[in-house]
């Protein structure tokens, strides 16, 4: 999830949008998110919005998250359909967290019916839901797939218990591959697993098994993030104590390489820097709609939104969210509005991280000589630049961040 600004302007309580902002609403991708805050432990390098049971008391909890949520989306549908037309129907649905299979699948499902009852859902659309592997079952993903959820997301991280012990991540070695196969098993044609590569202590031969792993479990998708340590987490205070190293740029490289290798060696290929797919019916819609400058409705505690240039964040606190929703109130508090260079920035920002790459009439003067100086340096792919496109090559791809800060000087 995008980090909150720090500040910004205020959101009238009726959540309504600026003029323009709802300007071509409905040409561009449209999709909601969810934000499911719960979890059962923190892990130690999260930073994510989200809180434990006892974190939370009695102040909030499952129902009146629910309650709220619905609010927030019969909200979404009055704000977007301010300009006397019907709101977009939702082409991608994407419910993350957090642990959203904390929930069990009837929730799920209700959270289902309450966009398909507001916003709306188009024919053939993608609804997606991230899992904590010890947190499902067999029956877990058959009830999904009967409320309609049609790919799961399951966050595997690595299959060596040292490692997961490190990112103090509360499940076995070897549940998350069993959970893709029930999945599988249960109907679901699109299945991504999420690796985290490069933490301390974590070996070649620890990422290899945990290729092999995935590759066993035949999911048709993989998402592989580099560690990052984020301020804040526990990860963070024991690397400040020395307890543990910081990852090392040049080890986080080469398992980059070993990881694009395996996956492509077992056809899947790259279409975003950090994302692997096993044929464009594979890749995740809702993830393509945020990189390819759409629109979206994140409702939930903490959640972020934008349309038409109006990006907004909701209160983080779940018992805050739930409170403002009672009242009538929207739970935004905060927005900002993109001037055209924001927007022309964040299009370099974000396209040129996918395998399509980013045109270049997006570029400024400067920004297309730096593009040309790019290819000579192996980092763009000359025979697109001349066809009017930046795309990263193999080791661009390794310095991508470089590539696009030289791209918007």
């Amino acid at each position: 999830m995008p980090a909150q600004p720090p500040t910004g302007e205020p959101v009238p309580d009726d959540g309504a949008l600026p003029a323009g902002a709802l300007t071509g609403l409905g040409s561009r991708p449209f999709g909601v998110y969810v934000h499911v805050p719960f979890c059962a432990t923190r892990c130690g390098y999260c930073d994510f919005n989200t809180y434990t049971a006892d974190e939370l008391g009695s102040s909030a909890g499952f129902g009146s998250w629910l309650d709220g949520l619905r609010r927030e989306l019969e909200l979404g549908a009055r704000v977007l359909s301010a300009g006397g037309a019907a709101p977009p129907a939702a082409e991608t649905v994407f419910v993350g967290g957090g642990t959203p299979s904390l929930l069990g699948a009837e929730r799920l499902g209700e959270v289902l019916t309450a966009v398909r009852d507001t916003v709306g859902l188009t024919a053939g659309a993608e609804i997606t839901t991230e899992s904590n592997p010890e947190s499902t079952s067999p029956e877990f993903f058959a009830g999904l797939r009967s409320a309609g959820y049609t790919r799961i997301s399951l966050g595997m991280q690595s299959a060596a218990a040292h490692v997961l012990r490190v990112l103090e991540r509360a499940h076995t070695p070897g549940r998350a591959v069993a959970a893709a196969r029930e999945a599988r098993a249960a109907g679901f044609e699109h299945v991504n697993l999420d690796l985290i590569y490069g933490t301390p202590g974590e070996s070649d031969d620890d990422l290899r098994a945990s290729l092999e792993s995935v590759l066993d479990a035949g999911v048709d998708h993989v998402s592989a993030y580099s560690l990052i340590v984020e301020d804040g987490t526990a990860m963070a205070r024991k690397v400040r104590r020395g307890e543990l190293p910081m990852p090392d740029e040049d080890v986080l490289a080469d398992r980059y390489e070993m990881i694009d290798a395996a996956l492509a060696g077992a056809g899947l290929d790259w279409y975003e820097v950090s994302n692997w797919a096993a044929g464009p019916d594979a890749a995740c819609r809702h993830n393509i709609g945020y990189w390819s400058g759409g629109d979206w409705w994140g409702a939930g505690p903490g959640a972020h939104s934008h349309v038409g240039g109006v990006r907004w964040w909701n209160v983080k606190h779940p018992a805050r969210y739930a409170e403002r929703l009672a009242a009538g109130r929207s739970p935004a508090v905060g927005r900002e509005v993109l001037t055209e260079e924001d927007r022309r920035v964040e299009r370099v920002m974000l396209e040129l991280r996918l395998a399509t790459g980013l045109r270049t009439d997006v570029l400024d003067e400067a920004g297309v000589l730096a593009a040309k100086q790019a290819v000579d340096d192996g980092l763009l792919r000359g025979a697109d630049l001349n066809r009017g496109r930046c795309v990263l090559t193999d080791r661009g791809r390794l310095l991508a961040d470089g590539v696009i800060a030289r791209l918007v000087g």
